[in-house]
């Protein structure tokens, strides 16, 4: 009877001690869900194993925007001798910086080369790439980059000498040929002169003072850049009106800021940002009228200004984020024609950089 009783206490010790076992081990197999903003295991992507935050609230926390640019090209990124900064591409951080914290001088400028810039971005160095950058399919995706609105709709050009008797791509046979390393520029140029079946010598550089200083030297005869950045840059030559830069368009180049990919939160908020500059042109908002604009009846004024509705709310961002970058930077005609346009030493006619209701490309979605 004892013993009996001894087999049948062993069976169940051993029994229980089994049901713990399996316990445990499930226990030990079952995902653990996320804590402190971590990802889960079954997920990927950028922030995947670690505890980033969304960029949006890094630059909230530290209370400045951290934006690269180039530093070295007048009407979109140039810094003067009193260290200020001025151009369109300037204007696109100062937009960011009074959307968030309202004060459009909250930016840290970072002066990046064509060479450097993308790793500055992939590495954090910097929160957005606002720096004359063509947006192409290569570095939206394996570049890993998200590409904001379209700033400024460009394509490729030459700048020779006047007197060089240089009309044409076909007179630049055997010619030698300036341009920046690290560039659109230089694949498109070498791509159209292959299709020509002309010859040329490239000489290349990684910094643009050092591109055009070699053409100004007479180290070749001709230079190719953006044409925007041909137009900005000759008026920096000793005679300016000795050049000129040719008719011929080489390709299409639409400038956009860019962030890291794998975002969302920073993205959508700089991409609406960016919008917000071309839809208060288009609304007829200035940063000259923008008081009496708040005091309008019409439903999508009083909703962009976020007077109505809970648009910059919904986005993490203050209601009023775009009328505070109308008041402190403009709309998207301001910010042109004070770097570029009529109000600039270039005055460049806008062509497909009107709004799209005037025959241009420059479009918002709606801000409902």
């Amino acid at each position: 009877m004892i013993a009996s009783f001894a087999r049948n206490s062993l069976k169940l010790f051993a029994l229980a001690v089994c049901s713990s076992i399996a316990v445990f081990v499930l226990t030990a197999c079952e995902d653990k869900p996320p804590q402190n903003g971590q990802t889960p295991n079954n997920q990927s992507g950028q922030n995947a194993g670690n505890n980033s935050a969304s960029r949006l609230d890094v630059v909230l926390a530290r209370g400045k925007l951290i934006c690269g640019v180039s530093g070295e090209l007048p009407g979109f990124s140039f810094v003067d001798q009193t260290g200020k900064y001025s151009g369109l591409d300037v204007d696109i951080c100062k937009a960011i910086a009074a959307a968030l914290f309202d004060n459009p001088d909250a930016v840290q400028y970072r002066n990046l080369n064509a060479k450097e810039r993308f790793t500055a971005l992939q590495t954090g160095e910097i929160d957005v790439l606002s720096r004359n950058t063509t947006w192409t399919l290569s570095r939206d995706t394996s570049g890993k980059m998200e590409f904001a609105p379209v700033v400024f709709y460009d394509g490729q050009g030459v700048m020779v000498r006047k007197d060089s008797n240089i009309k044409s791509l076909d007179d630049l046979k055997d010619a030698s040929i300036c341009a920046q390393s690290g560039t659109t520029t230089e694949l498109n140029f070498a791509d159209q002169m292959r299709k020509r079946n002309i010859s040329y010598k490239p000489i290349t550089f990684e910094e643009v003072n050092a591109t055009f200083a070699a053409y100004q030297s007479g180290r070749c005869a001709a230079v190719t850049a953006d044409r925007s950045a041909l137009i900005s840059r000759r008026t920096r030559l000793p005679n300016p009106d000795e050049h000129v830069v040719l008719d011929a368009s080489i390709s299409k180049e639409p400038l956009a800021p860019a962030v890291l990919n794998g975002d969302s939160k920073w993205f959508d908020t700089v991409k609406w940002i960016v919008y917000a500059t071309m839809e208060a042109e288009e609304l007829g908002i200035t940063s000259k009228n923008l008081a009496e604009q708040a005091k309008s009846s019409n439903a999508p004024v009083k909703r962009f200004l976020g007077i109505e509705g809970s648009l910059g709310k919904d986005m993490g961002l203050s209601n009023d984020f775009a009328a505070r970058v109308i008041k402190h930077v403009g709309n998207y005609g301001e910010i042109y024609d004070r770097n570029m346009g009529k109000d600039s030493k270039f005055n460049l006619p806008r062509g497909l950089n009107k709004l799209w209701s005037d025959g241009g490309l420059i479009y918002s979605p709606p801000f409902r």
